[in-house]
């Protein structure tokens, strides 16, 4: 019997309240009719941490993985030799940064995810995050919770993104819908920073330039959003060098993934006050460490500067329907012998599938 192994964070008492929280252990992406109808084993853990895991029990001789990068089920190499039956590894959305791809390429797996599933979720909140940062929201609405009022405390650190300058480091899918959802705000100038161009047609819609050169790409940005890959080429990218080529007082969002920042250069950038603020939801390892230090990283003018949120930024419940209906997809395709959509193939019969992993983004 092929065996499905499933990880994904557990939903509780909200899974129950909200049926539409596909991405829970409770709803397990609408999976159990699939699998009971096809007669799949299908196995279900939010259990992922460490060789006593359930993961790390099940993973022996699980044909099929699915796992969400909102909670990874982090597909190592040292996993990989132990899945010895192991053929296939789904994301349910769109980053399979958990998975060792190179592990994945040697062992002949194939890696998909569902392309597209969450770029309009996340370039939304890529907006509302360089707009909290940038209008000082969170410790106005903290003063107000705490029963305060004292305007100029945070009208000293708010302004208007209209004449700013604003640059995404990477404009792929979501890259381009933040240039896009952000051309309505008059800013100065919209750049990009990516190692290819946008088509010309693109280009001319959102008004965009590209600057080729990475140091010149942050010097020259107010707001600088990453959503680029994470791979080789880009890891760490943002460090205590290419911080120092921001402008002090710029403001920095990721949505990408944590672990294209070291995290400890950028929670000193926002607590000497270089950085404005730093907000986003992706973490160098989800769940974050309660210790983290963007977790209480602050501005010392604004005694804000942090927009700081747990991942789910591409888990809307409009996406999850998506991505897990994306997740069925996949597995009913190669369960059929049928190729997959070459959009969503990260890697397949050894070799990358697709230029967006393993390679370089300059």
């Amino acid at each position: 019997m092929t065996k499905v192994l499933v990880v994904l964070y557990s939903g509780g008492k909200h899974a129950e309240e909200q049926p539409k929280l596909l991405g829970t252990v409770e709803n397990a992406l609408g999976l159990r009719p699939y699998c009971e109808k096809h007669g799949l084993d299908l196995v279900v853990t939010d259990d992922k941490e460490g060789d006593n895991s359930t993961f790390a029990k099940e993973i022996v001789d699980a044909d099929v993985l699915i796992t969400t990068p909102f909670h990874p089920g982090y597909l190592t190499a040292e996993m990989v030799k132990k899945a010895k039956n192991l053929k296939l590894a789904i994301t349910a959305g769109v980053g399979s940064d958990h998975i060792d791809l190179n592990a994945a390429n040697e062992h002949k797996i194939t890696v998909a995810e569902v392309t597209g599933s969450n770029v309009v979720s996340v370039a939304e909140h890529v907006v509302m995050t360089i707009l909290v940062l940038v209008r000082n929201f969170v410790p106005a609405h903290e003063q107000i919770v705490s029963g305060g009022w004292e305007v100029a405390a945070v009208a000293k650190a708010a302004y208007d993104l209209e004449g700013k300058v604003v640059g995404t480091l990477g404009a792929g899918r979501i890259g381009f819908r933040v240039l896009q959802r952000l051309k309505p705000f008059d800013c100065k100038e919209l750049l990009y920073y990516d190692y290819t161009e946008l088509p010309a047609d693109a280009a001319k819609e959102v008004g965009a330039r590209r600057v080729e050169d990475l140091k010149e790409f942050l010097s020259a940005c107010d707001v600088v959003t990453l959503n680029c890959p994470l791979h080789e080429g880009t890891r760490g990218i943002i460090n205590k060098e290419t911080l120092g080529y921001m402008k002090k007082g710029a403001w920095l969002v990721n949505t990408a993934r944590g672990a294209l920042c070291v995290a400890e250069d950028v929670a000193e950038a926002v607590n000497s006050g270089h950085l404005a603020g730093y907000g986003g939801d992706v973490w160098p390892r989800q769940p974050a460490p309660a210790d983290h230090p963007w977790r209480k990283m602050q501005n010392p003018f604004s005694k804000g500067g942090s927009a700081m949120v747990a991942h789910y930024s591409g888990t809307t419940l409009d996406a999850q329907k998506r991505y897990a209906d994306g997740a069925i997809q996949i597995l009913d395709r190669w369960r059929n012998g049928q190729a997959q959509e070459p959009a969503n193939l990260i890697v397949e019969n050894g070799a990358y599938a697709t230029k967006a992993y393993g390679q370089r983004t300059k």
